[in-house]
């Protein structure tokens, strides 16, 4: 199998509505689907979602190194030497783009397979819970937004924050006084202090908070691995890690319980499978996240997230904020469970 021709679709993703984290409010976002044909008919799938602040790419750097680097890099390569065309891309695509090769490259080897990707990569689960995310609201917004979540059958809701201590903790405490048995993540997206992140954590010990994620800046680094030695909630990092040696980092010097690996941010599943190697060896506990991305590039996080057995923590919502996902049956969403569709590769016929 041989890719012949290379071609991609440029998606302008208007959001249902704005949502506003610590540090910026968005309302659309600018996906690319890379497709690659090939002689035996195949077509190979992956999603770019290029995001300034966390990817450092604009989406015309994108449209411009698929024309100019991509094509011409793949047009008469096979895809199972998928290790030296990643490599070979590396230093000259940041990581979006190099994550929609390294998608469409596994989609076309796991459709030759004959079996889902999540099946190639290992298989180790079948589906898994994911949570939802309510961003910076007020707090009666947040109630009325949780609400409509249990409603709709999730378990595992993340509150965004970061900007008022005092009003984040009254969000949980409501959410946690209303919805018992939900299970309540929390993400300060770099907006607290050393201080503040202390007394957060304080708070919300007796509210029940599985998980805080990023709640210091990734310019103080050494703040989280303090705040990660004095908490009895799991400190995620997710800003701070982008690349290996960022993983390396963070588990070397303890800065951090637990890791976000998402797909677009470190550049695709054959990077991952690296970071979340040295994770386990650092018995750092591992969650899959995502970016503004349609329901191809969530399907990539999926099917690595089930092939691996440390992987047990999913955050994969960011098609759900789309007026229009063109990417709809490659997986389904009941009851907060994600579960691929079962066709060969992403799901993508």
């Amino acid at each position: 199998m041989k890719i012949t021709h290379v071609a991609y679709d440029r998606y302008e993703l208007e959001l249902t509505e704005p949502y506003t984290i610590a540090y910026q409010t968005i309302s659309a976002a600018t996906n690319f689907v890379l497709k690659l044909h090939t002689d035996s008919g195949h077509v190979g799938y992956g999603c770019a979602a290029p995001d300034l602040v966390v990817t450092g790419e604009q989406a015309d750097e994108v449209a411009q190194a698929i024309d100019q680097i991509i094509a011409p890099a793949l047009v008469a390569q096979r895809p199972f030497h998928y290790a030296r065309l990643l490599e070979e891309l590396k230093p000259v695509l940041k990581s979006s783009a190099l994550a929609m090769v390294d998608a469409a490259l596994y989609d076309l080897i796991a459709k030759a397979a004959g079996v889902p990707l999540y099946e190639f990569l290992g298989g180790y689960r079948s589906s898994i819970a994911t949570s939802i995310t309510i961003g910076i609201l007020p707090v009666a917004e947040t109630l009325e937004r949780a609400k409509r979540y249990v409603g709709e059958g999730f378990g595992i809701i993340k509150v965004k924050g970061g900007l008022d201590l005092d009003e984040d903790i009254a969000r949980l405490r409501l959410i946690r006084k209303t919805y018992p048995q939900l299970t309540l993540r929390f993400d300060g997206n770099q907006g607290y202090s050393l201080l503040q992140a202390l007394q957060f954590v304080s708070l919300a010990q007796p509210i029940g908070i599985e998980i805080l994620e990023q709640p210091t800046s990734i310019n103080e680094e050494a703040l989280m691995g303090t705040l990660s030695l004095h908490s009895p909630i799991a400190v995620m990092a997710d800003e701070s890690l982008k690349t290996l040696a960022d993983a390396f980092r963070l588990t070397q010097h303890e800065l951090t319980d637990m890791i976000n690996i998402k797909i677009q941010k470190v550049g695709g599943i054959w990077a991952a499978m690296h970071i979340n190697s040295v994770a386990k060896a650092a018995a750092n506990e591992v969650m899959i996240g995502c970016l503004d991305e349609c329901s191809l590039g969530i399907a990539g996080g999926l099917h690595f997230a089930l092939s691996r057995s440390n992987i047990v923590y999913a955050d994969l919502d960011g098609h759900l904020d789309f007026v229009d996902d063109p990417f709809k049956d490659l997986f389904t969403l009941k009851g907060g469970i994600l579960t691929p569709n079962g066709l060969p590769g992403l799901g993508r016929v």
